[in-house]
């Protein structure tokens, strides 16, 4: 009979504003021992981008802190607890997004993209929900792999159209998303699970990272530095190194072997509530990554069709 390894979760993050940006318009949070792990790209112009991805991450922390079962209002019977919560908290942050805009003229159109992972230990699954094009990808054995698909125009054409030439893919708008929190009441979101094995490191980040550092940069990175703080600084690094364009949020979700060591905390401020960042960093104990075991596949949970109209980000990526 095979034992079953226990895991546990070790996270830490970074945002910056970019080299090209006067503002940082994204937002992070790590929240419990477990996650959720936020990761959001706002736009709106202004400063309406800070305000949307602000809200998303506090109303995502603020829901796994509430004591009550809100879940118990939009269970869905397809999915698990741990799913259905997280499924809640991404719609409560739409709602408030989009009923902060329609009370402030300056805020009217803003929006957000938004990653999610939270672990489940007892059943050693990371379950992922995302809205946008913000990404997270999964580095298992050496080899990184995109776990989300980008609600994107660009994408759109290319899942349509796969035989473009690269100069037809080089003339297709790349700063046009199809869906984002805060741009209609009832936003699709695309839920999976992924069953984790030891040593699995999960990267969430925003455009401005995944749209600047190539994959084969991201695997250097995270594979070469034992210390996911310093990982995720070298990201944003090797991001601005290749201009800087957007800013440049990454936070990073290693599944350890839990070996008897003291379990890792949460992010506090001293007060036991969780730490938002929207321009610093955030962090948790880190130690060494355990071996990897032969990869598993990731079930796809929900994947809903997408009949949302593009809204355009502020400004080009």
């Amino acid at each position: 009979m095979t034992t079953k390894i226990r895991l546990r979760a070790i996270a830490a993050g970074t945002s910056d504003v970019g080299l090209q940006r006067d503002h940082n318009e994204d937002s992070l949070v790590i929240v419990g021992n477990d996650g959720p792990f936020v990761v959001a790209d706002g736009m709106g112009g202004h400063r309406a981008g800070d305000v949307a991805s602000r809200i998303a991450t506090e109303s995502i922390a603020e829901h796994f802190q509430s004591r009550t079962d809100s879940v118990q209002l939009e269970r869905d019977g397809r999915f698990s607890e741990e799913e259905n919560r997280l499924l809640a908290s991404i719609r409560t942050a739409n709602r408030r997004i989009l009923e902060r805009s329609l009370r402030s003229k300056d805020l009217q159109g803003m929006g957000t993209t938004v990653v999610c992972a939270l672990f489940v230990p007892e059943s050693n699954r990371m379950v992922i929900a995302h809205v946008g094009d913000s990404r997270i990808y999964r580095l298992r054995e050496g080899f990184l792999t995109q776990m989300t698909r980008d609600h994107s125009l660009f994408n759109d054409y290319l899942t349509a159209m796969p035989d473009l030439s690269e100069e037809q893919r080089s003339e297709l708008p790349r700063n046009v998303i199809t869906r984002a929190l805060g741009m209609q009441d009832d936003i699709p979101v695309d839920l999976q699970s992924d069953e984790v094995m030891p040593g699995d490191v999960y990267v969430l980040c925003s455009d401005g990272l995944s749209g600047m550092v190539e994959d084969e940069d991201i695997v250097t990175a995270v594979s070469g530095e034992a210390d996911l703080e310093r990982a995720c600084r070298l990201l944003v690094r090797r991001a601005n190194e290749n201009g800087g364009e957007d800013n440049v949020t990454a936070l990073l979700v290693r599944l350890d072997p839990v070996d008897g060591q003291v379990s890792s905390h949460s992010v506090d401020n001293g007060s036991g509530e969780p730490v938002p960042s929207d321009s610093g960093e955030a962090r948790r104990n880190t130690l060494p990554a355990g071996t990897s075991p032969p990869s598993s596949s990731s079930e796809d949970l929900c994947s809903e069709t997408d009949d949302t109209p593009p809204a355009s980000r502020a400004a080009p990526k």
